[in-house]
């Protein structure tokens, strides 16, 4: 038993089991078009991992017999994913939702440019990585010019419909720029909402905020400071029991671009994959041993439960411990 199921036993919770596939996250491919600082992935232009078509299939037929809410399609930068397009349509003629996440940059790739029209006309939803409106901050993380061409790609989004009409939802992702909590969701939304369109004109539906992560290049970059320990610290203190029953690993699965199957996309960057007699790739899938198995779990999870939580989906509870 490591020290997060300890803390979650204190609460009375024998172990982490899931509750039910509302969601499949699929992780179609690691290379990017960016190098962000606090990727968790590690994900960068030289990255070569890849989801093909065949694995893309098994997802689409695991789609299909699962019946899941949405499915929610991540990198990497998606869209250079060769198959992307073809992918998402499959999900489309099932009549099942999609979202794509976008580091917004990535659409205005040379030979990328016409993935908004395409995300409009099957009514993608993009959650946009944007980790401040402050232009200093953005190009701390995610270098330099980055901040400029995610204004663009938004304001390129908002002439096609995204953010304004509500059938196109448009959300844009905060993540702190250090080691520490992310503030209030909805403060966070007012302030990004009245920055950005008094700046620059541009809107979008919802702000959700999410805590780094004490993985890939983020750790690295605590472990340069000497801030690592500090760091972790800091996210088992802030442990918020009113977090585990919406933890994200309780409602979705991740698949990674092999077709490995995942508790979360967290534990797919550390390459843990599922346990406890659930299947641990695609090929070995079985629904009635991953509705409700038991989560791998470990002291990174504290990431997700501290304070006001963290999810793919922002905030977990209005108001920390």
């Amino acid at each position: 038993m490591n020290r997060f199921e300890e803390k979650i036993a204190e609460e009375g919770e024998a172990g982490l089991y899931a509750d039910g596939i509302d969601i499949i996250q699929v992780n179609v491919g690691l290379r990017c078009n960016q190098s962000c600082a606090h990727c968790h992935l590690s994900s960068s232009p030289e990255n070569e991992e890849m989801m093909d078509w065949p694995v893309m299939e098994k997802v689409l037929e695991i789609a299909r017999s699962t019946g899941p809410e949405f499915v929610d399609i991540t990198g990497g930068a998606p869209e250079l994913n060769p198959d992307l397009i073809p992918f998402i349509k499959g999900f489309s003629a099932m009549g099942i939702r999609t979202q794509v996440r976008t580091n917004l940059t990535a659409l205005l790739e040379p030979g990328y440019e016409g993935f908004a029209e395409f995300f409009r006309d099957q009514a993608v939803v993009l959650v946009g990585s944007l980790p401040c409106y402050l232009e200093e901050n953005v190009t701390a993380q995610r270098g330099e010019d980055v901040y400029g061409k995610s204004i663009e790609a938004i304001r390129i989004l908002n002439s096609l419909g995204y953010g304004t009409d509500p059938q196109l939802q448009l959300n844009l992702v905060y993540n702190p720029g250090g080691a520490f909590l992310p503030g209030d969701q909805a403060d966070l939304k007012k302030a990004y909402g009245k920055e950005l369109h008094n700046r620059f004109g541009i809107s979008f539906t919802n702000l959700l905020t999410i805590t780094n992560m004490p993985l890939g290049r983020f750790e690295e970059q605590l472990k340069r400071e000497n801030q690592l320990g500090k760091y972790e610290k800091l996210l088992s203190d802030s442990f918020n029991p009113a977090t585990v029953p919406g933890l994200m690993c309780r409602h979705q699965i991740s698949i990674g671009w092999d077709g490995a199957l995942y508790d979360c996309d967290f534990n797919l960057a550390l390459d843990i994959a599922m346990n406890h007699g659930a299947p641990d790739h695609i090929d070995k899938w079985k629904l009635s041993d991953i509705v409700q198995r038991r989560v791998v779990t470990g002291t990174h999870c504290f990431g997700c439960t501290a304070g006001r939580g963290s999810s793919c989906a922002g905030e977990l509870v209005a108001e920390p411990q």
